[in-house]
């Protein structure tokens, strides 16, 4: 008896053929880390010459400040975050009672927000105030793809005034690092509620 090889394998590829298309391939959905962070503990940031006050969560590590060229006294701040691979700036300009510093710095601040329109699906702004204190600002929450999730400010109207900005040390896919945005948002807002000016 003769086997027929070429049988066979016609046989065996038609019932792959059948069993194959009984539903339509579907890609896999892109999956991200469901990530967790520690609970915030927040210390007062004392810097020597900043003249200013604020709370910082300790999760933000490698704390490093430089004085600024500017037409004022100005100093920035870097609070990196090595785990969550990202970084808030904040920017320190003195005033010194120049109503026209104080436009000129208040226009740039929203500039600034808003050169992230291109990129951005929203930006919600969220007016700060707190009167005993005397620190007056914006937070503006920056979704889509945009380089920078978050952007904020804060005056006394006088004498200082401060911007800050978080930025992460990857390509924005806004998906993907929306837990820790949201993680470091918070910690944003502790700052600016927490802040307070030295004179």
């Amino acid at each position: 008896m003769k086997i027929n090889y070429k049988y066979i394998v016609l046989v065996i590829c038609s019932i792959g053929l059948l069993n194959s298309c009984n539903e339509d391939p579907k890609p896999k959905p892109k999956a991200y880390l469901a990530l967790e962070y520690p609970e915030p503990i927040y210390k007062t940031e004392d810097i020597a010459k900043m003249p200013f006050t604020f709370d910082r969560n300790a999760l933000g590590k490698n704390l490093r400040t430089k004085t600024l060229k500017g037409e004022t006294i100005s100093y920035g701040i870097n609070i990196e975050y090595p785990n969550l691979k990202g970084t808030i700036y904040i920017t320190y300009k003195a005033l010194e009672h120049n109503k026209k510093l104080l436009r000129t710095y208040l226009i740039n601040a929203q500039n600034f927000t808003q050169e992230h329109t291109q990129k951005a699906d929203v930006i919600d702004g969220i007016v700060y105030e707190n009167p005993e204190r005397k620190v007056y600002g914006m937070f503006y929450d920056v979704g889509g793809n945009a380089a920078s999730q978050s952007q904020f400010y804060v005056t006394d109207s006088i004498n200082h005034f401060i911007t800050g900005s978080l930025y992460f040390y990857a390509k924005p896919n806004y998906d993907s690092i929306l837990p820790a945005a949201n993680y470091l948002q918070k910690d944003i807002m502790r700052i600016m509620e927490s802040l307070e000016w030295k004179n």
